[in-house]
């Protein structure tokens, strides 16, 4: 009983990090996904702004919001 709860965990764990790397890289490739995520859930594109500034990755912010400010006029 132990050993498939905690096998239904480490699934559980996997499936969770699966999820993340996915997002992640779907955010990281479209621009326009990223606008999809800064109206329905703007904490969730914060982290993936400030994870990339953390890593040195600096500008995507800025870029996105220079575009989506020139697509508005």
């Amino acid at each position: 009983m132990a050993r498939r709860v905690v096998r239904g965990l480490l699934l559980l764990e996997a499936a969770g990090l699966l999820g993340a790397l996915l997002l992640y890289r779907a955010m990281d490739r479209s621009q326009d996904f990223r606008y999809t995520m800064q109206k329905k859930f703007p904490s969730i594109l914060e982290v993936y702004y400030r994870s990339n500034e953390w890593s040195g990755i600096h500008g995507i912010r800025e870029n996105d919001q220079m575009a989506w400010l020139s697509s508005k006029n």
